[in-house]
Protein backbone atom coordinates (compact mmCIF):
# COMPACT_ATOMS: atom_id res chain seq x y z
CA UNK A 1 0.00 0.00 0.00
CA UNK A 2 1.61 3.25 -1.31
CA UNK A 3 1.27 6.97 0.19
CA UNK A 4 -0.42 9.62 -2.44
CA UNK A 5 2.30 11.84 -3.13
CA UNK A 6 1.15 15.27 -3.46
CA UNK A 7 2.38 18.24 -4.13
CA UNK A 8 5.31 19.64 -2.00
CA UNK A 9 3.39 22.00 -0.12
CA UNK A 10 3.73 20.26 3.47
CA UNK A 11 6.05 18.02 4.69
CA UNK A 12 5.29 15.47 7.77
CA UNK A 13 7.57 13.84 9.99
CA UNK A 14 8.43 10.60 9.31
CA UNK A 15 11.62 8.95 10.85
CA UNK A 16 10.99 7.02 13.86
CA UNK A 17 13.40 8.58 16.18
CA UNK A 18 11.41 11.42 15.74
CA UNK A 19 8.34 10.56 16.25
CA UNK A 20 8.71 9.12 19.78
CA UNK A 21 9.65 12.74 20.96
CA UNK A 22 6.34 14.12 19.12
CA UNK A 23 3.40 15.50 22.07
CA UNK A 24 0.18 14.42 21.20
CA UNK A 25 -3.19 17.35 21.23
CA UNK A 26 -6.79 15.95 21.24
CA UNK A 27 -8.66 18.49 19.60
CA UNK A 28 -12.34 17.94 18.96
CA UNK A 29 -14.26 19.85 16.27
CA UNK A 30 -17.75 20.87 16.79
CA UNK A 31 -20.46 23.43 16.02
CA UNK A 32 -23.63 23.48 14.34
CA UNK A 33 -24.65 21.21 11.79
CA UNK A 34 -23.77 22.03 7.69
CA UNK A 35 -21.06 24.44 9.25
CA UNK A 36 -18.11 22.31 7.63
CA UNK A 37 -16.72 20.30 10.30
CA UNK A 38 -16.38 16.96 8.30
CA UNK A 39 -15.15 18.84 5.34
CA UNK A 40 -12.47 20.77 7.40
CA UNK A 41 -11.37 17.46 9.07
CA UNK A 42 -11.29 15.86 5.71
CA UNK A 43 -8.88 18.05 4.30
CA UNK A 44 -6.76 18.47 7.40
CA UNK A 45 -6.20 15.07 6.53
CA UNK A 46 -5.88 15.21 2.75
CA UNK A 47 -2.94 18.41 2.98
CA UNK A 48 -1.04 16.63 5.51
CA UNK A 49 -0.69 13.80 3.21
CA UNK A 50 -2.33 10.94 5.71
CA UNK A 51 -4.62 8.92 2.87
CA UNK A 52 -3.07 6.24 1.58
CA UNK A 53 -3.73 5.60 -2.75
CA UNK A 54 -6.88 3.52 -2.24
CA UNK A 55 -8.19 5.76 0.46
CA UNK A 56 -7.83 8.81 -1.89
CA UNK A 57 -9.54 6.12 -4.65
CA UNK A 58 -12.27 5.56 -2.96
CA UNK A 59 -12.99 9.21 -1.84
CA UNK A 60 -12.83 10.02 -5.39
CA UNK A 61 -15.36 7.51 -6.23
CA UNK A 62 -17.86 8.21 -3.25
CA UNK A 63 -17.66 11.84 -4.31
CA UNK A 64 -18.74 11.38 -7.57
CA UNK A 65 -21.46 8.90 -6.38
CA UNK A 66 -22.60 11.09 -3.24
CA UNK A 67 -20.42 14.02 -3.15
CA UNK A 68 -21.99 17.14 -2.80
CA UNK A 69 -18.58 19.33 -4.39
CA UNK A 70 -20.00 19.46 -8.36
CA UNK A 71 -16.95 16.28 -9.27
CA UNK A 72 -14.66 17.81 -7.00
CA UNK A 73 -13.32 15.63 -4.48
CA UNK A 74 -15.97 15.44 -1.17
CA UNK A 75 -13.95 15.51 1.93
CA UNK A 76 -16.43 14.91 4.07
CA UNK A 77 -16.98 11.59 2.76
CA UNK A 78 -13.52 10.48 4.90
CA UNK A 79 -14.99 11.15 8.42
CA UNK A 80 -18.63 10.04 7.97
CA UNK A 81 -18.77 6.22 7.64
CA UNK A 82 -22.16 5.34 8.15
CA UNK A 83 -24.71 5.23 5.45
CA UNK A 84 -27.17 7.26 7.32
CA UNK A 85 -24.24 9.95 7.50
CA UNK A 86 -23.55 9.62 3.53
CA UNK A 87 -27.46 9.44 2.85
CA UNK A 88 -28.13 12.71 5.21
CA UNK A 89 -25.08 14.53 4.42
CA UNK A 90 -24.26 14.88 8.42
CA UNK A 91 -22.30 13.19 11.38
CA UNK A 92 -24.52 11.07 13.63
CA UNK A 93 -21.34 9.48 15.36
CA UNK A 94 -18.28 10.42 16.70
CA UNK A 95 -15.19 9.49 14.50
CA UNK A 96 -11.56 9.95 15.64
CA UNK A 97 -8.81 9.40 13.03
CA UNK A 98 -4.88 10.49 13.57
CA UNK A 99 -2.71 12.25 12.19
CA UNK A 100 0.75 14.01 12.76
CA UNK A 101 2.94 16.68 11.37
CA UNK A 102 6.31 17.28 11.73
CA UNK A 103 5.85 18.88 15.14
CA UNK A 104 3.10 16.83 17.08
CA UNK A 105 0.50 14.16 16.27
CA UNK A 106 -3.01 14.79 16.49
CA UNK A 107 -6.02 12.60 17.69
CA UNK A 108 -9.34 14.55 15.95
CA UNK A 109 -12.40 13.93 17.38
CA UNK A 110 -15.07 14.78 14.87
CA UNK A 111 -18.44 15.51 16.88
CA UNK A 112 -21.74 15.43 15.72
CA UNK A 113 -23.52 19.28 14.88
CA UNK A 114 -27.22 17.77 14.75
CA UNK A 115 -28.86 18.63 17.65
CA UNK A 116 -30.76 15.22 18.44
CA UNK A 117 -27.04 13.77 18.59
CA UNK A 118 -25.21 16.44 20.89
CA UNK A 119 -24.80 13.24 23.49
CA UNK A 120 -22.40 11.81 21.02
CA UNK A 121 -21.08 15.20 21.07
CA UNK A 122 -20.60 15.43 24.53
CA UNK A 123 -19.02 12.26 25.06
CA UNK A 124 -16.26 12.96 22.57
CA UNK A 125 -14.97 16.30 24.34
CA UNK A 126 -14.47 14.58 27.74
CA UNK A 127 -11.26 14.06 26.00
CA UNK A 128 -10.05 16.91 24.73
CA UNK A 129 -7.61 18.95 25.75
CA UNK A 130 -8.80 21.71 22.66
CA UNK A 131 -11.78 22.64 21.23
CA UNK A 132 -12.13 23.29 17.80
CA UNK A 133 -15.96 25.15 17.07
CA UNK A 134 -16.87 26.07 13.46
CA UNK A 135 -19.25 28.75 12.77
CA UNK A 136 -20.67 29.49 9.54
CA UNK A 137 -19.77 33.08 8.39
CA UNK A 138 -23.19 33.24 6.73
CA UNK A 139 -25.03 32.44 9.41
CA UNK A 140 -23.30 33.18 12.43
CA UNK A 141 -24.17 31.79 15.96
CA UNK A 142 -26.57 28.96 16.15
CA UNK A 143 -28.46 27.66 19.80
CA UNK A 144 -26.88 24.60 18.84
CA UNK A 145 -23.66 26.20 18.76
CA UNK A 146 -24.27 28.06 22.05
CA UNK A 147 -25.03 24.85 23.76
CA UNK A 148 -21.84 23.43 22.28
CA UNK A 149 -20.02 25.71 23.89
CA UNK A 150 -21.80 25.63 27.60
CA UNK A 151 -20.86 21.69 27.13
CA UNK A 152 -17.23 22.41 26.81
CA UNK A 153 -17.13 25.14 29.41
CA UNK A 154 -18.77 22.16 31.83
CA UNK A 155 -16.39 20.12 30.87
CA UNK A 156 -13.60 22.23 31.68
CA UNK A 157 -11.85 22.67 27.92
CA UNK A 158 -10.47 26.08 27.88
CA UNK A 159 -8.87 26.40 25.34
CA UNK A 160 -11.23 26.96 22.30
CA UNK A 161 -9.98 27.73 18.29
CA UNK A 162 -12.98 29.56 16.59
CA UNK A 163 -12.82 28.82 13.20
CA UNK A 164 -14.84 30.99 11.18
CA UNK A 165 -15.94 28.82 8.43
CA UNK A 166 -17.43 29.90 4.92
CA UNK A 167 -15.48 32.51 4.40
CA UNK A 168 -15.90 32.54 0.58
CA UNK A 169 -19.63 32.87 1.08
CA UNK A 170 -18.98 36.28 3.21
CA UNK A 171 -16.88 37.57 -0.06
CA UNK A 172 -13.79 37.15 2.12
CA UNK A 173 -14.80 40.12 4.43
CA UNK A 174 -13.22 40.93 7.37
CA UNK A 175 -16.11 42.90 8.96
CA UNK A 176 -17.80 39.43 8.69
CA UNK A 177 -14.86 38.18 10.70
CA UNK A 178 -14.90 40.34 13.17
CA UNK A 179 -18.64 40.53 14.31
CA UNK A 180 -18.76 36.99 14.71
CA UNK A 181 -15.72 36.63 16.31
CA UNK A 182 -17.14 39.34 19.03
CA UNK A 183 -21.01 37.56 19.26
CA UNK A 184 -18.74 33.92 20.09
CA UNK A 185 -16.54 36.01 22.75
CA UNK A 186 -19.45 37.93 24.63
CA UNK A 187 -21.19 34.20 25.13
CA UNK A 188 -18.13 32.21 25.62
CA UNK A 189 -16.03 35.06 28.31
CA UNK A 190 -19.58 34.71 30.25
CA UNK A 191 -19.25 31.10 30.51
CA UNK A 192 -15.60 31.20 32.16
CA UNK A 193 -13.57 30.18 28.67
CA UNK A 194 -10.23 31.68 29.56
CA UNK A 195 -8.60 31.31 25.69
CA UNK A 196 -10.54 31.85 22.92
CA UNK A 197 -8.37 32.20 19.32
CA UNK A 198 -10.29 33.24 16.17
CA UNK A 199 -9.36 31.95 12.40
CA UNK A 200 -11.36 33.05 9.24
CA UNK A 201 -11.17 29.79 7.00
CA UNK A 202 -12.68 28.14 3.71
CA UNK A 203 -12.46 24.62 4.24
CA UNK A 204 -13.80 23.58 0.99
CA UNK A 205 -11.03 25.37 -0.75
CA UNK A 206 -8.09 24.85 2.10
CA UNK A 207 -7.73 28.60 2.88
CA UNK A 208 -5.94 29.32 5.95
CA UNK A 209 -6.08 25.88 7.36
CA UNK A 210 -2.62 24.55 6.11
CA UNK A 211 -1.21 27.65 4.66
CA UNK A 212 -2.22 31.92 4.88
CA UNK A 213 -4.53 32.39 2.57
CA UNK A 214 -3.84 35.55 -0.19
CA UNK A 215 -7.39 35.93 -0.65
CA UNK A 216 -7.83 37.30 2.96
CA UNK A 217 -4.76 39.81 3.04
CA UNK A 218 -5.77 41.47 5.87
CA UNK A 219 -5.32 38.36 8.51
CA UNK A 220 -2.32 37.98 9.55
CA UNK A 221 -2.48 35.38 12.81
CA UNK A 222 -1.44 31.90 11.85
CA UNK A 223 -3.00 29.29 10.09
CA UNK A 224 -5.22 26.64 11.57
CA UNK A 225 -2.45 23.60 11.54
CA UNK A 226 0.00 26.00 12.63
CA UNK A 227 -1.98 27.07 15.81
CA UNK A 228 -2.68 23.40 16.71
CA UNK A 229 1.07 22.59 16.34
CA UNK A 230 1.92 25.07 19.00
CA UNK A 231 -1.75 24.79 20.84
CA UNK A 232 -0.93 23.76 24.64
CA UNK A 233 -2.65 20.15 25.52
CA UNK A 234 -4.27 19.93 29.13
CA UNK A 235 -1.87 19.56 32.18
CA UNK A 236 -0.98 16.10 32.65
CA UNK A 237 -3.30 14.43 35.04
CA UNK A 238 -0.15 12.45 36.76
CA UNK A 239 0.19 15.97 38.82
CA UNK A 240 -2.86 15.18 39.98
CA UNK A 241 -3.33 13.48 43.40
CA UNK A 242 -3.61 9.71 43.43
CA UNK A 243 -6.27 8.31 42.68
CA UNK A 244 -7.28 4.53 41.43
CA UNK A 245 -10.48 3.26 41.60
CA UNK A 246 -10.35 -0.74 42.35
CA UNK A 247 -12.17 -2.50 39.45
CA UNK A 248 -11.84 -6.54 40.85
CA UNK A 249 -9.98 -7.81 43.58
CA UNK A 250 -7.02 -10.26 41.64
CA UNK A 251 -6.97 -13.84 43.45
CA UNK A 252 -5.21 -16.56 40.65
CA UNK A 253 -4.43 -18.83 43.90
CA UNK A 254 -4.37 -19.04 47.69
CA UNK A 255 -1.26 -16.93 48.08
CA UNK A 256 -1.74 -13.71 46.13
CA UNK A 257 -4.44 -11.15 46.68
CA UNK A 258 -4.30 -8.26 44.43
CA UNK A 259 -5.99 -4.93 43.88
CA UNK A 260 -6.43 -4.37 39.99
CA UNK A 261 -7.22 -1.19 38.28
CA UNK A 262 -6.69 2.33 36.06
CA UNK A 263 -4.75 4.45 37.67
CA UNK A 264 -6.78 7.62 37.21
CA UNK A 265 -4.21 10.38 38.03
CA UNK A 266 -1.17 11.09 39.89
CA UNK A 267 1.38 8.65 40.79
CA UNK A 268 2.64 5.57 42.55
CA UNK A 269 5.31 3.86 44.02
CA UNK A 270 6.36 1.41 45.53
CA UNK A 271 6.03 1.35 49.32
CA UNK A 272 3.83 4.37 49.22
CA UNK A 273 1.32 4.80 51.98
CA UNK A 274 -1.88 5.34 51.16
CA UNK A 275 -5.26 5.28 52.00
CA UNK A 276 -8.71 2.82 51.05
CA UNK A 277 -11.77 4.38 50.92
CA UNK A 278 -13.94 4.12 52.35
CA UNK A 279 -13.32 2.02 55.00
CA UNK A 280 -10.44 4.62 55.48
CA UNK A 281 -7.70 2.24 56.34
CA UNK A 282 -4.45 3.12 55.71
CA UNK A 283 -1.22 0.65 54.69
CA UNK A 284 1.76 0.24 52.37
CA UNK A 285 2.08 -0.52 48.85
CA UNK A 286 3.80 -3.80 48.98
CA UNK A 287 4.13 -4.38 44.86
CA UNK A 288 3.29 -2.98 41.67
CA UNK A 289 2.59 -5.57 39.14
CA UNK A 290 1.84 -5.49 35.97
CA UNK A 291 2.02 -8.14 32.95
CA UNK A 292 5.92 -7.69 31.89
CA UNK A 293 6.64 -7.34 35.48
CA UNK A 294 6.62 -5.46 38.88
CA UNK A 295 6.93 -1.87 38.60
CA UNK A 296 9.23 0.64 41.16
CA UNK A 297 6.40 3.48 40.24
CA UNK A 298 3.27 4.12 37.71
CA UNK A 299 1.49 7.08 36.26
CA UNK A 300 -2.03 7.85 35.06
CA UNK A 301 -2.95 5.78 32.61
CA UNK A 302 -1.36 2.48 33.31
CA UNK A 303 -3.70 -0.49 34.61
CA UNK A 304 -1.80 -2.18 37.39
CA UNK A 305 -2.49 -4.83 39.95
CA UNK A 306 -1.19 -3.53 43.47
CA UNK A 307 -0.67 -5.63 46.68
CA UNK A 308 -1.03 -4.42 50.05
CA UNK A 309 1.35 -5.03 53.24
CA UNK A 310 -1.48 -5.65 55.66
CA UNK A 311 -4.54 -7.70 55.08
CA UNK A 312 -7.43 -5.09 53.93
CA UNK A 313 -11.09 -5.90 53.07
CA UNK A 314 -11.70 -4.01 49.66
CA UNK A 315 -13.53 -4.59 46.77
CA UNK A 316 -14.65 -3.37 43.13
CA UNK A 317 -16.42 0.41 44.12
CA UNK A 318 -13.48 1.18 46.51
CA UNK A 319 -10.77 3.53 45.98
CA UNK A 320 -7.18 3.69 46.77
CA UNK A 321 -5.93 7.44 47.54
CA UNK A 322 -2.81 8.98 47.91
CA UNK A 323 -2.07 10.55 51.96
CA UNK A 324 -2.17 14.07 50.53
CA UNK A 325 -5.02 16.05 49.24
CA UNK A 326 -7.71 12.96 49.40
CA UNK A 327 -11.40 12.70 47.44
CA UNK A 328 -14.45 14.03 50.48
CA UNK A 329 -16.87 11.33 50.80
CA UNK A 330 -19.78 12.71 50.80
CA UNK A 331 -23.32 11.66 49.79
CA UNK A 332 -24.46 14.77 48.58
CA UNK A 333 -22.94 16.43 45.74
CA UNK A 334 -23.62 19.95 43.62
CA UNK A 335 -23.24 19.18 39.96
CA UNK A 336 -23.88 20.30 36.55
CA UNK A 337 -25.84 17.85 34.73
CA UNK A 338 -26.44 17.32 31.06
CA UNK A 339 -29.78 15.40 30.60
CA UNK A 340 -29.44 12.82 27.27
CA UNK A 341 -32.33 11.48 27.35
CA UNK A 342 -35.40 11.75 24.92
CA UNK A 343 -37.47 11.41 27.68
CA UNK A 344 -37.32 14.83 30.45
CA UNK A 345 -36.10 14.44 33.92
CA UNK A 346 -38.69 12.62 36.18
CA UNK A 347 -38.51 14.89 39.59
CA UNK A 348 -38.30 12.65 42.53
CA UNK A 349 -37.19 9.43 40.55
CA UNK A 350 -34.45 7.52 41.67
CA UNK A 351 -31.57 6.73 38.97
CA UNK A 352 -28.03 4.43 39.22
CA UNK A 353 -25.15 6.84 39.60
CA UNK A 354 -21.81 5.68 38.55
CA UNK A 355 -18.66 7.27 39.44
CA UNK A 356 -15.44 5.40 38.23
CA UNK A 357 -16.43 1.64 39.21
CA UNK A 358 -18.97 3.02 42.15
CA UNK A 359 -22.58 2.66 41.77
CA UNK A 360 -25.13 3.61 43.75
CA UNK A 361 -28.43 4.98 44.37
CA UNK A 362 -28.84 8.55 43.33
CA UNK A 363 -32.13 11.19 43.37
CA UNK A 364 -31.88 14.79 42.30
CA UNK A 365 -33.33 16.95 44.39
CA UNK A 366 -36.52 19.63 43.67
CA UNK A 367 -35.50 22.68 42.49
CA UNK A 368 -32.88 22.47 39.85
CA UNK A 369 -31.53 25.68 37.71
CA UNK A 370 -31.82 25.42 33.84
CA UNK A 371 -29.18 27.37 31.60
CA UNK A 372 -30.93 29.76 29.52
CA UNK A 373 -29.10 29.93 26.17
CA UNK A 374 -30.42 33.28 25.05
CA UNK A 375 -30.42 35.06 28.39
CA UNK A 376 -27.02 32.94 29.50
CA UNK A 377 -28.72 33.39 33.05
CA UNK A 378 -29.79 30.14 35.14
CA UNK A 379 -33.48 30.03 35.72
CA UNK A 380 -35.56 27.75 38.39
CA UNK A 381 -37.29 24.54 36.61
CA UNK A 382 -39.29 21.37 38.07
CA UNK A 383 -37.73 19.14 35.15
CA UNK A 384 -35.05 18.72 33.02
CA UNK A 385 -35.71 18.51 28.68
CA UNK A 386 -33.50 16.83 26.42
CA UNK A 387 -29.83 18.09 25.94
CA UNK A 388 -30.36 20.64 28.67
CA UNK A 389 -27.87 21.40 30.76
CA UNK A 390 -28.97 21.91 34.78
CA UNK A 391 -27.15 22.49 38.43
CA UNK A 392 -28.70 20.93 41.17
CA UNK A 393 -28.22 18.19 44.38
CA UNK A 394 -28.21 15.07 44.44
CA UNK A 395 -28.62 13.20 47.37
CA UNK A 396 -26.91 9.31 47.22
CA UNK A 397 -28.20 6.26 49.00
CA UNK A 398 -24.41 6.15 50.85
CA UNK A 399 -21.24 7.98 50.59
CA UNK A 400 -18.98 7.54 48.51
CA UNK A 401 -15.18 8.97 47.40
CA UNK A 402 -15.74 12.30 45.34
CA UNK A 403 -13.69 14.84 43.95
CA UNK A 404 -14.50 18.34 42.20
CA UNK A 405 -14.21 17.64 38.60
CA UNK A 406 -11.61 20.89 38.25
CA UNK A 407 -9.50 18.86 40.97
CA UNK A 408 -9.84 15.39 39.43
CA UNK A 409 -12.23 14.78 36.58
CA UNK A 410 -12.18 10.60 36.74
CA UNK A 411 -13.71 11.06 40.39
CA UNK A 412 -15.03 14.16 39.39
CA UNK A 413 -17.24 12.75 37.01
CA UNK A 414 -20.32 10.80 36.90
CA UNK A 415 -23.16 9.31 34.94
CA UNK A 416 -26.94 8.55 35.51
CA UNK A 417 -28.85 5.37 34.38
CA UNK A 418 -32.36 3.98 34.46
CA UNK A 419 -32.43 1.58 36.68
CA UNK A 420 -35.21 0.45 34.62
CA UNK A 421 -33.83 0.02 31.06
CA UNK A 422 -29.96 0.80 31.97
CA UNK A 423 -29.90 3.26 29.36
CA UNK A 424 -27.47 6.30 30.08
CA UNK A 425 -29.63 9.71 30.79
CA UNK A 426 -27.19 11.99 31.89
CA UNK A 427 -23.75 12.75 32.36
CA UNK A 428 -22.49 15.40 35.07
CA UNK A 429 -19.14 17.35 37.19
CA UNK A 430 -19.11 17.76 40.79
CA UNK A 431 -19.18 21.47 41.67
CA UNK A 432 -19.19 20.93 45.13
CA UNK A 433 -19.84 17.95 47.79
CA UNK A 434 -21.04 18.08 51.22
CA UNK A 435 -20.08 15.80 54.34
CA UNK A 436 -22.32 12.90 54.89
CA UNK A 437 -25.28 12.80 56.65
CA UNK A 438 -24.06 9.94 58.84
CA UNK A 439 -21.20 11.67 59.99
CA UNK A 440 -23.36 14.47 60.82
CA UNK A 441 -25.56 12.64 62.92
CA UNK A 442 -22.38 10.65 64.81
CA UNK A 443 -21.62 14.64 65.28
CA UNK A 444 -24.35 15.58 66.83
CA UNK A 445 -24.65 12.59 69.26
CA UNK A 446 -21.29 13.13 70.35
CA UNK A 447 -20.21 14.86 73.04
CA UNK A 448 -18.68 17.54 71.92
CA UNK A 449 -21.74 18.42 69.97
CA UNK A 450 -23.95 18.21 73.06
CA UNK A 451 -22.28 21.00 74.45
CA UNK A 452 -22.43 23.53 71.55
CA UNK A 453 -26.05 22.21 69.93
CA UNK A 454 -29.54 23.44 72.30
CA UNK A 455 -30.84 19.35 73.91
CA UNK A 456 -34.34 19.85 72.82
CA UNK A 457 -35.04 16.42 73.10
CA UNK A 458 -34.57 16.61 76.80
CA UNK A 459 -37.68 18.09 77.21
CA UNK A 460 -40.25 16.94 74.94
CA UNK A 461 -43.95 19.00 74.78
CA UNK A 462 -45.84 15.94 76.07
CA UNK A 463 -43.29 15.91 79.10
CA UNK A 464 -43.60 19.33 80.35
CA UNK A 465 -46.91 19.41 79.80
CA UNK A 466 -47.41 15.90 82.05
CA UNK A 467 -45.24 17.73 84.17
CA UNK A 468 -47.46 20.70 84.35
CA UNK A 469 -51.16 19.32 85.08
CA UNK A 470 -49.29 16.86 88.32
CA UNK A 471 -47.97 19.62 89.85
CA UNK A 472 -50.78 22.08 89.86
CA UNK A 473 -53.44 19.21 90.23
CA UNK A 474 -51.51 18.89 94.10
CA UNK A 475 -50.10 22.14 94.29
CA UNK A 476 -54.06 23.37 94.08
CA UNK A 477 -55.36 21.31 96.77
CA UNK A 478 -54.36 24.10 99.23
CA UNK A 479 -56.42 26.99 97.64
CA UNK A 480 -59.67 24.93 96.72
CA UNK A 481 -59.35 24.43 101.23
CA UNK A 482 -58.92 28.06 102.00
CA UNK A 483 -61.45 29.08 99.19
CA UNK A 484 -64.06 26.51 100.74
CA UNK A 485 -63.40 28.06 104.35
CA UNK A 486 -63.94 31.54 102.85
CA UNK A 487 -67.04 30.93 100.97
CA UNK A 488 -68.30 28.04 102.57
CA UNK A 489 -69.57 27.35 99.25
CA UNK A 490 -67.89 24.20 97.64
CA UNK A 491 -68.91 25.24 94.03
CA UNK A 492 -67.15 28.19 94.14
CA UNK A 493 -64.37 26.81 95.74
CA UNK A 494 -63.70 24.30 93.32
CA UNK A 495 -64.27 26.73 90.58
CA UNK A 496 -61.09 29.22 92.43
CA UNK A 497 -59.00 25.93 92.02
CA UNK A 498 -60.17 24.69 88.85
CA UNK A 499 -59.24 28.59 87.26
CA UNK A 500 -56.05 28.60 88.98
CA UNK A 501 -55.34 24.94 87.68
CA UNK A 502 -55.90 25.78 83.79
CA UNK A 503 -53.78 29.34 84.57
CA UNK A 504 -50.82 27.95 86.21
CA UNK A 505 -50.69 24.70 83.71
CA UNK A 506 -50.35 27.23 80.88
CA UNK A 507 -48.20 29.61 82.85
CA UNK A 508 -46.39 26.11 83.97
CA UNK A 509 -45.65 24.45 80.86
CA UNK A 510 -44.52 28.14 78.48
CA UNK A 511 -42.14 27.97 81.91
CA UNK A 512 -41.00 24.50 81.13
CA UNK A 513 -40.30 25.27 77.42
CA UNK A 514 -37.75 28.33 77.83
CA UNK A 515 -35.65 26.27 80.30
CA UNK A 516 -35.94 23.12 77.59
CA UNK A 517 -34.29 25.54 75.23
CA UNK A 518 -31.32 26.16 77.57
CA UNK A 519 -28.49 24.25 77.63
CA UNK A 520 -26.86 24.64 81.36
CA UNK A 521 -27.08 22.11 83.28
CA UNK A 522 -27.77 19.00 81.95
CA UNK A 523 -26.09 16.27 80.45
CA UNK A 524 -26.26 13.80 77.61
CA UNK A 525 -27.31 10.30 77.78
CA UNK A 526 -24.73 7.38 77.90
Amino acid sequence: MNVHAQADRFEPGSLPGRQGRKSLLRFVACGSVDHGKSTLIGRLLYESKQLFDDQLDALAADSRKLGTQDGELDFSLLLDGLAAEREQKITIDVAYRFFETARRKFIVIDAPGHEQYTANMATGASLADLALVLVSADEGLTAQTKRHVVILSMLGVQQILLAVNKMDRAGWSEDVFRSVTAQFRDFATVLGVKKITSIPIAAKGGDNVILRSARMPWYRGLSLLKYLEQAEPRPASDRQPFRMPIQWVNRPNPDFRGYSGLIASGEVRAGMQVRLLPSDRITHIERIATFDGDLERATAGRSVTMTFADQVDASRGDIVVGLERPPVMSDRISARVFWMNSEPFNPGRRYLLKLATATVNAQIEPGVSIFDLNSQRSVRADSIAPNEIASGVLKLDRPIAVDRYDDCRDTGSFILIDPESYDTVGMGCIENVSPPQSSIDAYAKSGVAAKTKLARWTETHARSLAKAVSWRATGSLDTFVVAFVITGSPKIAGSVAGTEILTKILIYYLHERVWAWVPWGKRSPG
